[in-house]
């Protein structure tokens, strides 16, 4: 999180927002705090997930177009979280910052399942496969998704602050930039229709999913937007190999991209037809993804806070960038 949003965020916040939920006030746990504060949370003994958002981030209305999303995507007996009204009856919640700005709240079900790491025995070809089911159910499902009266269209994949990059890295770097711009304008001229592109997660990966030995159950819709279905199948492969290997766009790394594809596939294809030209698309997405992790550490790290590790991904998406060169080749 942002420096000047974590000295506005306080206990009385976040307790003002447990009592929104009749929730309990000494037994939570922090999942997370990178774009949003993630909690485990409990009530009458149950657990559910409470995120908060500052409205730098996320404007309500953007927040009230992502419920309409997910409640739409459960109420279709898609594998999703179920957002639920605070004891108010709101879906989105708001607390004032010492400075005027905002602290918005919303409480998700925790969906069941496990988390498995890309390096587990568990992430396999089975595991692939499932995946590629709920994504297909996800997209066959946007193409007959309207939000409901009162509710804006989240926002479309070109309006990405982070895709900005001229705002984040150094003024020095003109061929990441540069090739940034061209990038985007291939993107914007590939052909949309109801069949290829539509409101979708974004961000599959497995840090955003549980398995259950059978089914993928996908949660953090924050960075939903409309955009090519085919991004959700870049995205997946993206993270399996990011997670995974080292050294990218060696044999290994593209035979294991390979064996993914070839599961994935077969899973979608049981639930909604593949969206034409998506391997010829696949290579734009995965280099579009380098751009939106290469400008996230700029826009919230300083420099002298980030480890060897990050400067080290962040020297490999730089060179892919500046190559013009996908993290997986066919």
């Amino acid at each position: 999180m942002e420096k000047n949003v974590e000295i506005l965020m306080t206990a009385e916040i976040l307790n003002r927002f447990f009592h929104c939920y009749s929730l309990e006030q000494n037994q939570y746990k922090k999942l997370g705090d990178f774009e949003n504060y993630v909690y485990e949370v409990y009530r009458n003994s149950e657990s559910f997930i409470l995120r908060l958002t500052h409205s730098s981030h996320r404007t309500e209305a953007e927040l009230l177009a992502e419920v309409d999303w997910v409640n739409y995507l459960n109420s279709q007996g898609i594998s999703v979280p179920k957002v639920f009204y605070s004891d108010h009856g709101k879906f989105v919640e708001l607390a004032p910052a010492e400075d005027g700005s905002l602290f918005y709240a919303s409480l998700f079900s925790k969906v069941p399942g496990t988390p498995v790491k890309v390096t587990a025995p568990g992430f396999n070809e089975r595991l692939f496969k499932a995946l590629g089911r709920a994504n297909a159910q996800m997209h066959s499902a946007a193409k007959a998704y309207e939000p409901k009266n009162g509710i804006v269209h989240r926002m479309q994949w070109e309006d990405e602050d982070l895709l900005e990059v001229e705002k984040y890295v150094p003024k020095s770097e003109t061929l990441v930039i540069e090739n940034t711009q061209k990038l985007l304008l291939q993107l914007k001229s590939l052909p949309r229709n109801k069949e290829n592109f539509g409101l979708i997660h974004t961000g599959v990966h497995s840090g955003n999913f549980f398995y259950d030995s059978k089914e993928i159950l996908i949660f953090n819709f924050d960075d939903c937007c409309y955009h090519w279905f085919a991004s959700d199948i870049a995205i997946p492969l993206y993270y399996s190999l990011l997670y995974r290997f080292k050294d990218h766009n060696n044999k290994e790394s593209n035979a294991y991209g390979k064996r993914f594809l070839t599961s994935f596939t077969e899973g979608y294809q049981e639930e909604n037809s593949l969206p034409k030209d998506w391997a010829i698309q696949l290579p734009y997405f995965l280099r579009l993804r380098d751009v939106t992790l290469y400008s996230v550490p700029h826009k919230k790290i300083a420099p002298e806070d980030r480890d060897e590790n990050l400067n080290l991904m962040l020297q490999q998406l730089k060179n892919r960038i500046e190559k013009n060169a996908p993290i997986y080749s066919a």
